[in-house]
């Protein structure tokens, strides 16, 4: 009976079909939904990573650990290839990571095999107990190296500090700088997930500033003061530092183009936010062809030299009258001496005349008496 019936009503299998089979409008609705949660995947995982990037404070290093750094390499690597290591003390404050002080630790490590490595964790813990008891407030922040970059036993010892700080921060010194930059880079370690899906540890640059609170920029200023030479003028400064500014600029523009050039040629992986932040850079570039541009340019060249041709005209006019009255002065001064030569020679003069008037009555005097005593003799 129920084949009967499939075959007297072949609406019936219709029906059947088409519960059976998904219509076309259903999968595209299905597809549209599955994008929309692959989409709210990728922002969410967005949002993880930049939670991640917030978490890796900036770091800011103070002069008395650059100091510290510069006297442990001097004292022990200086004039060789080596490189010291160091623990980092500091505290968060204002939502930044201060380093506000450090200790040399024994480190040794074999120069044809990086991985063989001696980090004396003992005394760390030893000196780290002893600091401790100095100051509270604080703690392991992390390590410095004098690299003067990154090495493969880098992550091995970073594993290492982790033991005593979650987070630890890798500041790499370069003490012997080249280049017209700051001396040191900072570093945290993230987990990556490389093609072999194997989660790895690399490390993830951070900002990185020099920082001083007031005590240590009294001491900082009595040190530049034995550094900087006290006969330079400070026309000579701001020019020295104007040279300085634009050897760095043109160091990073360099650096950028090779990076460029290097992606271009496919030996380097895209960044996309260091792409993001040069296309911001070249949105904040003027547009030099534009008429205005260069009508505002040429009007404050102007402007400038003007201002310039008035300074001076305005100081060759007071070097003039400033002469004139130098002359002046010293004529009046020689005219002066010369009275007052001639009132003194004629003072002198009147002074030997009576000294020749005083001698001549003397000779007279003794004429009369002698005159007498030769009248009493007879």
């Amino acid at each position: 009976l129920a084949q009967g019936s499939e075959r007297a009503s072949p609406s019936a299998r219709h029906v059947r079909a088409a519960v059976r089979r998904p219509s076309a409008s259903a999968m595209a609705d299905d597809k549209k939904e599955g994008k929309k949660e692959e989409e709210k995947k990728e922002a969410e995982n967005q949002k993880k990573e930049a939670e991640k990037k917030k978490d890796k404070r900036d770091v800011v290093v103070h002069p008395i650990v650059l100091l510290s750094v510069v006297d442990h390499y001097s004292r022990v690597a200086k004039g060789t290839t080596k490189r010291v290591v160091g623990t980092l003390l500091g505290e968060v404050t204002d939502l930044k990571l201060h380093i506000t002080n450090c200790f040399a630790v024994p480190f040794e490590e074999d120069p044809r095999d990086p991985q063989v490595w001696f980090l004396d964790h003992n005394f760390h813990e030893n000196m780290y107990a002893m600091f401790k008891k100095v100051n509270q407030k604080e703690r392991v922040v992390g390590w410095y190296s004098t690299g003067p970059k990154i090495k493969p036993s880098d992550l091995d010892i970073h594993e290492l500090y982790r033991r005593y700080c979650p987070e630890p921060v890798l500041v790499v010194m370069d003490v012997q700088p080249k280049d017209l930059e700051l001396p040191m880079e900072a570093y945290y370690s993230i987990q990556e997930e490389t093609s072999d899906r194997v989660f790895k540890r690399t490390f993830l640059h951070v900002h990185s500033t020099v920082g001083a609170f007031e005590a240590e920029e009294v001491g900082v200023e009595h040190l530049l003061r034995d550094i900087k030479n006290a006969s330079a003028s400070t026309l000579a400064v701001r020019v020295g530092d104007k040279i300085s500014a634009l050897k760095g600029l043109s160091m990073r523009l360099k650096e950028i183009s090779s990076y460029l050039q290097q992606v271009v040629a496919g030996k380097l992986p895209m960044n996309k936010e260091i792409v993001y932040q040069l296309q911001e850079i070249f949105n904040l570039m003027p547009d030099q062809d534009s008429d205005e541009l260069i009508r505002s340019f040429a009007m404050e060249t102007n402007d400038m030299m003007l201002a310039l041709y008035l300074g001076s005209m305005l100081r060759s006019t007071v070097a003039l009258h400033n002469l004139i009255n130098n002359k002046i002065r010293n004529k009046k001064l020689k005219d002066g001496k010369g009275e007052e030569g001639k009132k003194a020679k004629s003072e002198e003069k009147k002074d030997d005349d009576k000294k020749d008037e005083d001698d001549d009555k003397g000779k007279d005097k003794e004429k009369k008496g002698k005159a007498k005593e030769k009248k009493e003799d007879k």
